[in-house]
C-alpha cells in the first residue's frame, strides 16, 4: 500500500536507493513538486568545493555543512536557480556543478552560487540515509 500521487505530492518522504548512481553521474527525482538533483561526487569535485575559500561565496558556505557526515560524496539539492527559480543544468558551467542558462548563474558542485544573478546557493532539502545506499527526502 504505497500512498496516491497527490499525497506524494504533497509532501510524502520518498527513498531514492543510490546503489545504481555511479561516481561522478547524478539523477533527479521529484519531491513536492520539485527536482532534487541526487550528485555522486568524484573526489576531485570534493576537494575543489572544500579549496574555495568560504569568505570568497556570496553566500558562505562550508561544503561540509551541506552533506551528511560520512557521505561527503552525495550532494543532494532542490534543483532550483534561486535567481528567477529556473532550472539549472548539472555538470555544466565554470564550476563543474550546475548552470542556469536563462540568466548565467553557475553554481560549484556543491550547489553554491559562485557566479551570475541568484542571490543563495541551491537550498538542502531535509533528508537523511536510512542505510548507505539509500535516503529518505522529507
Amino acid at each position: 500500500m504505497n500512498p496516491d500521487a497527490s499525497t506524494i505530492a504533497a509532501g510524502a518522504p520518498i527513498e531514492v536507493d543510490l546503489a545504481p548512481i555511479t561516481e561522478g553521474q547524478d539523477i533527479k527525482v521529484f519531491w513536492r513538486g520539485k527536482p532534487i538533483y541526487i550528485m555522486n561526487r568524484t573526489k576531485k569535485q570534493i576537494e575543489e568545493a572544500r579549496a574555495v575559500p568560504t569568505a570568497s561565496l556570496p553566500d558562505p558556505q562550508s561544503d561540509q555543512s551541506r552533506v551528511k557526515e560520512g557521505h561527503d560524496q552525495w550532494l543532494v539539492v532542490i534543483g532550483i536557480c534561486t535567481h528567477l527559480g529556473c532550472i539549472p543544468i548539472a555538470h555544466e558551467g565554470n564550476y563543474d556543478g550546475f548552470f542556469c542558462p536563462c540568466h548565467g548563474s553557475q553554481y560549484d558542485s556543491s550547489g553554491r552560487i559562485r557566479q551570475g544573478p541568484a542571490p543563495l546557493n541551491l537550498a538542502v532539502p531535509p533528508y537523511a540515509f536510512v542505510s548507505d545506499t539509500k535516503i529518505k527526502i522529507g
